[in-house]
């Protein structure tokens, strides 16, 4: 379902991670933890850190539409559509000041995550 491309970006620049899997549940996790944050931000009433953190989770986001292995069929599609779909609301919650936003597209990598360390054993 992903191409070797993301861990072969982070290996050159000397991050040390065990296996591509491990790799794409660091970027699940950012995700979770960059959605957090601008949401603290989003209730702070501060835009300056607030955008800093929607824009880190959406650059995920996009590393992760950019590492999709279209060729494993219907999984990857449902993927790009689905991560692409994560990007609009990020980018709505951004404009609009929006938690529920953000809580949504966090319940999404919740899933996500868990589904992934289900399937390729990299759980804790």
């Amino acid at each position: 379902m992903y191409s070797n491309a993301a861990y072969n970006i982070y290996n050159q620049n000397n991050v040390n991670i065990e296996s591509p899997e491990k790799l794409i549940e660091m970027m699940y996790e950012g995700v979770l933890r960059f959605n957090a944050q601008a949401k603290k931000a989003i209730l702070d009433e501060d835009n300056v850190k607030k955008v800093y953190w929607v824009n880190r989770a959406i650059s995920v986001i996009v590393e992760l539409i950019a590492v999709l292995d279209k060729s494993q069929g219907d999984v990857a599609v449902y993927l790009d559509g689905l991560y692409n779909y994560q990007v609009q609301l990020l980018s709505y919650a951004n404009i609009e000041n929006n938690t529920e936003k953000i809580d949504e597209v966090s319940n999404v990598f919740k899933g996500l995550l868990a589904g992934w360390r289900e399937t390729t054993d990299v759980a804790h």
